[in-house]
């Protein structure tokens, strides 16, 4: 049994953040599922957005957070992101992060979608692997951190759970961890944070990387957290159309530095959807690309950025110049076939100003979340920045109430009952792509309600045969992926039934205009 006064479910920019926030104050520990360079942070190619040149104020960025967000923001929460964005993303220069600056020194920022001005900090296009390099290289320092790779959280550790305290609030204690030699163990902490990331692996075609499969979400919600706006999954516009290229995403900041959208046969389309051309907010971008393929019966559009010289390309977007190149095609000679991928899940287990849960002491942050920030839709490069900013208020509040650890608990050991090693691993790999596919086809960017029931039919079939799957064979990471990727599936189609209207990233044909009334979806257990 593992005992920390900090416990940390997930390595990426809001983990690492607090990790090394709470580390002065405490002993902690970092789960990594797979290995510390698998996470969605690892991924992030545009950039963190936080104001910072002359012509570009808070009032704007907040605006336009709100506008892309549709009527559902939080406005008092965007507004503290917002302002307290500067001072961190000054914290990860001080901690030795490299965003690219200009010719004197000063910063190089790109304009992405839905900005009105260019504030975007930028490591070429590999900003997130910058980042989590940077905090990487201070959390494995640090003293009173230990970091468990290949290590799975499995479900929480309430007191509730353990029948304890009834009369008071649900309090977590810790978790139990299947760790990389395949024993289970109770890991408590006086504070737990859950930073696990998305959930883009619900979806057939997704930019995310392999780990995001929704554990965060699955396991706050089984303990009893309320999970919030589910429905509204982002769909990136453009990821390289390949087959072996597994949706390689195409960052959003080369449409800021003008590359353009085309038909197959080079003809310009944007023009027909917004005004702001291929710089609206991306549930706009991304629509239009389907409608468009839909349409013509195309399996993909063009991005064009040959106009810029070719030493620009380069130098600005060297991550997607050399990856494009690997399978044949090069940036500066020829536009590239691009698709839309689930990308970025806006809803997510609720959670306050601080991060803060239902459940006493447990705290999430980063896109497992849900802090109102988003609204029903995102705006680029926002999320690094709500990861940073969220890590360092859950911080803050776990130290300005850090009690006592539970001694007196000791929670049973994990039981495995009768579960003996299975020898059927099609199960897993069969129900896996079939939720996948089901998710793509029918809870994909346009819905219809017709599609969303057959959807929810077919993943209830598949979840009860994966509890019973869970219940008689030995626990392993691709089972649990399978078990919380299956329960996130039908969170996600369960709110998007339950909003009868469009707005933002939730776009169905039987209800195709907004009502005037925003309200959040909340589901509950």
């Amino acid at each position: 049994m593992e005992r920390f006064d900090f416990l940390v479910i997930g390595g990426g920019i809001a983990g690492l953040s607090y990790a090394l926030k709470v580390a002065e104050h405490g002993s902690v520990a970092v789960l990594f599922k797979k290995d510390p360079n698998t996470s969605s942070t690892l991924w992030a190619q545009g950039g963190i957005a936080a104001v910072n040149e002359p012509d570009d104020n808070f009032d704007l960025h907040i605006e336009d957070t709100l506008v892309c967000g549709g009527g559902l923001c939080k406005r008092e929460i965007v507004e503290l992101v917002v302002r307290e964005g500067p001072d961190r993303v000054a914290e990860l220069v001080a901690m030795g992060a490299k965003f690219d600056r200009g010719d004197h020194g000063e910063f190089h920022l790109h304009r992405e979608g839905g900005h009105s001005r260019r504030r975007i900090f930028h490591a070429g296009d590999a900003t997130g692997s910058e980042i989590q390099k940077t905090l990487l290289a201070e959390v494995q320092r640090h003293p009173s951190i230990r970091c468990y790779t290949g290590s799975n959280a499995i479900d929480l550790i309430t007191t509730h759970k353990l029948k304890l305290q009834l009369h008071q609030p649900n309090k977590v204690i810790g978790a139990y961890v299947l760790k990389s030699d395949g024993v289970i163990e109770p890991f408590l902490a006086d504070k737990v944070l859950v930073a696990t990331g998305g959930a883009g692996k619900i979806y057939l075609y997704t930019s995310n990387p392999d780990v995001a499969s929704g554990d965060g979400i699955a396991m706050c919600y089984r303990a009893g957290a309320r999970v919030a706006n589910m429905e509204f999954f982002q769909f990136h516009p453009t990821c390289l159309y390949h087959p072996q290229a597994k949706s390689f995403l195409i960052t959003e900041a080369m449409r800021g530095e003008g590359a353009k959208l085309l038909r197959m046969n080079g003809e310009p389309f944007m023009q027909k959807y917004h005004p702001q051309l291929e710089l609206a907010p991306r549930d706009v971008v991304a629509r239009a690309i389907d409608y468009e393929m839909k349409s013509r019966g195309d399996d993909y559009v063009l991005l064009d950025i040959t106009h810029r010289p070719a030493d620009f390309i380069k130098e600005h977007f060297p991550t997607v110049y050399q990856k494009c190149l690997q399978f044949g095609f090069d940036i500066t000679k020829e536009p590239v076939p691009v698709v839309p991928a689930a990308h970025y899940l806006c809803g997510g287990v609720m959670s306050d100003e601080f991060g803060r849960t239902d459940i006493q002491d447990l705290y999430v942050a980063g896109e497992c979340a849900c802090t109102g920030l988003h609204g029903a839709n995102r705006l680029a490069s926002n999320s690094l920045l709500e990861g940073v900013v969220f890590g360092h208020r859950a911080a803050i509040d776990s130290l300005a109430h850090k009690g006592e650890r539970i001694t007196a608990v000791q929670p049973p050991a994990w039981d495995p009952g009768s579960a003996v090693d299975s020898d059927e691993q099609v199960v897993i790999t069969q129900n896996w792509d079939e939720i996948r596919r089901t998710m793509w086809n029918y809870v994909g960017i346009v819905r219809t309600t017709k599609r969303l029931e057959r959807a929810l039919h077919r993943i209830e079939l598949m979840r009860r045969e994966i509890q019973e799957y869970y219940r008689q064979c030995t626990v392993t990471s691709d089972l649990l992926e399978l078990r919380n990727l299956s329960l996130v599936a039908e969170l996600v189609i369960r709110s998007a039934l339950a909003r009868k209207e469009s707005r933002g990233l939730h776009y169905t044909l039987d209800y195709p205009y907004t009502q005037s009334i925003t309200t959040d979806t909340i589901l509950s257990r």
